[in-house]
C-alpha cells in the first residue's frame, strides 16, 4: 500500500542546525498556499512540480546521515508546507518512529481544519510526531490576512491542539519592521503561548533580504521593497516581550 504513496520534495539538507534538537536531516515538501509578504522560499508554492519520494526511499536516504545525529538529533519535514502532504508525511514517520528516529514537523499549520478526513489523518500524523515547529506570524486575524492571505483561527486552534495531546511545541515569529513588531501584537502572542502547555521553545526570526531574489528570479513583486531588517534593539525588546530569556531553553 505505501508503495503507491508519494511525496513532493523540493530539496534535502543532510546536516541541519536549527529546525529541530540536534543535527537533523530536513526534507523541504513542495507546495504552500500561505503568500506571506516576506516568505525567503516563493519557489516552494507551486504544489506541482518537485521531485518525487517515497517514503521509504526517503528514509533510506536519511539513515544515511544517522551517525552525526547523536542522542539528540534525528528528521525534519519542513517546507513549503508539509501538511498538504499529510499522506506522505503520516507513512515516512511512522517508518521513522519504528527505527526510533526523532521526528519533527516545521509547519504554518495553514492547511489545519477539523474537518474529515484530514483531522484524523493529522491525529494520527500526531501519534509518530516528537516535536511541532510552529510559525505564528501574526495575532489579529486581519493582521494575519493582510500578512499571508489567509485567516489564522485554524492556526492557533492547532496550536492548542497539539498541546492538548502533550506533543512538544517550538514557536517561532517572524519578526518584520513596522508590520509584526508592535508591543500590542507581541503582548498577545505571549498570552497565547502561556496557554499552552507543551512549548519547550520561543524563538524571534528577524526579517531579512536573504530570499529577495529568488522573488526577482520568478519575476513576482516583492511587497516589502525598501523593508531592513530590524536593529540588534527591536529584537531584544520582543524577545524581553515574549519572556525569551526565560523560556527559550526550558
Amino acid at each position: 500500500m505505501n508503495e503507491k504513496i508519494t511525496g513532493k520534495i523540493h530539496s534535502i539538507e543532510t546536516f541541519g542546525l536549527v529546525d529541530g534538537p540536534g543535527v537533523r536531516f530536513i526534507a523541504f515538501m513542495q507546495g504552500c498556499r500561505m503568500r506571506c509578504k516576506y516568505c525567503h522560499n516563493p519557489e516552494t508554492w507551486q504544489e506541482n512540480c518537485g521531485e518525487d519520494w517515497q517514503p521509504e526511499a526517503l528514509l533510506k536516504r536519511a539513515l544515511r546521515y544517522r551517525m552525526y545525529w547523536g542522542k539528540d538529533g534525528g528528521i525534519t519535514v519542513s517546507g513549503g508546507e508539509p501538511l498538504l502532504q499529510i499522506d506522505f508525511l503520516i507513512e515516512f514517520f511512522k517508518l521513522a518512529k519504528q527505527e526510533g528516529i526523532h521526528t519533527a514537523v516545521d509547519t504554518s499549520a495553514n492547511p489545519y481544519t477539523k474537518e474529515e478526513p484530514f483531522h484524523t489523518k493529522w491525529l494520527e500524523l500526531m501519534k509518530y510526531t516528537d516535536l511541532v515547529i510552529l510559525d505564528l506570524k501574526e495575532m489579529d486575524e486581519k493582521k494575519h490576512k493582510k500578512l499571508t492571505g489567509c485567516p489564522n483561527s485554524n492556526i492557533l486552534a492547532m496550536a492548542q491542539e497539539v498541546s492538548d495531546l502533550g506533543v512538544d511545541l517550538w514557536i517561532r515569529h517572524v519578526l518584520v519592521p513596522n508590520l509584526t513588531d508592535d508591543e500590542e501584537g507581541l503582548a498577545d502572542l505571549k498570552h497565547f503561548i502561556d496557554g499552552l502547555k507543551t512549548v519547550k521553545r520561543v524563538e524571534i526570526l528577524p526579517y531579512h533580504t536573504l530570499g529577495l531574489f529568488k522573488w526577482e528570479k520568478l519575476g513576482i513583486k516583492y511587497p516589502l521593497e525598501g523593508v531592513q531588517p530590524p536593529s540588534e534593539e527591536a529584537v531584544a525588546k520582543a524577545e524581553k516581550i515574549l519572556g525569551i530569556e526565560k523560556t527559550s531553553q526550558k
